[in-house]
């Protein structure tokens, strides 16, 4: 019994054996309620949460909090890859217009293609009208640049303004620790003053 559980808990991202250990200890070796009331939570969650129908989130309903409310700009379309890229943007605070969920990244090594991802859904939201502008906001990798640069692919053509997020130098930072790649990154991304 001990051994499935912590062969179930080292697959979470960041665990590994000794973690999945200490994890295990603490839930089974006290107060037992603890266990019971987390492996609830964790399948009432299973069972309701499942992928917002307009963006790809993870909601409870059909619509997720954020294409929900009225208040947010449905013209301006942030593409990310993971739901958890939401919520970093969320906490941010500042961005007010939706999401559209890729659902991971190109990765073609790894059995990633655009069949696996929720492109066709986006360009179908991108034609359908009101779009117009989309962000690309994929992580600054080889493969999130890839996915990256193959939507803005699928998408030229419709019109609608295909925006890429600025990368550089973060604020505070000196330049004598700024590696070549940030540099020219900061380099082209460059805007007036």
């Amino acid at each position: 019994m001990m051994g499935g559980l912590l062969a179930e808990l080292v697959k979470l991202p960041g665990i590994g054996p000794k973690s999945a250990e200490r994890i295990a200890h603490h839930l089974l070796g006290g107060d037992r309620r603890n266990a019971v009331a987390l492996a609830d939570a964790l399948r009432a969650a299973a069972a309701a949460i499942r992928a917002c129908r307009a963006c790809y989130n993870l909601a409870d309903r059909d619509l997720c909090p954020v294409c929900a409310d009225p208040r947010r700009d449905g013209g301006l379309v942030c593409v990310v890859e993971t739901p958890r890229d939401v919520t970093s943007f969320e906490r941010v605070g500042s961005y007010r217009g939706v999401y559209h969920v890729l659902g991971g990244r190109l990765a073609p090594l790894d059995g990633t293609g655009p069949d696996r991802l929720t492109f066709g859904p986006l360009v179908h939201r991108v034609r359908s009208g009101g779009v117009r502008e989309v962000i690309l906001a994929t992580s600054p990798t080889l493969e999130g640049d890839g996915t990256a640069l193959f939507a803005s692919n699928l998408l030229a053509g419709t019109g609608v303004a295909v925006t890429r997020l600025a990368r550089g130098l973060p604020s505070g930072a000196s330049l004598e620790l700024a590696n070549a790649q940030m540099l020219a990154d900061a380099l082209d991304g460059r805007r007036t003053f």
